[in-house]
């Protein structure tokens, strides 16, 4: 079992995907349980199951966004 930070710190979750492919998700990291992993980020909240689940780390926050050029 793949071992997950605390809710409320932003996490990668490598988890493979019905036809066998890995994805990501990035963001904040909901809620962990015994069965279902829940991440906060750009596409939305996504709900994965623990057993599709490859591989998970804590990342830093995102840079600050850039000035806009004049």
């Amino acid at each position: 079992m793949v071992r997950l930070p605390a809710p409320g710190n932003r996490v990668v979750v490598r988890y493979l995907l019905p036809d066998g492919q890995a994805t990501d998700a990035l963001g904040e990291l909901l809620s962990a349980d015994d069965d279902i992993v829940v991440v906060d980020g750009k596409r939305g909240v996504e709900r994965i199951r623990r057993s599709d689940i490859v591989a998970a780390k804590p990342v830093p926050p995102p840079p600050a966004p850039r000035p806009r050029r004049t």
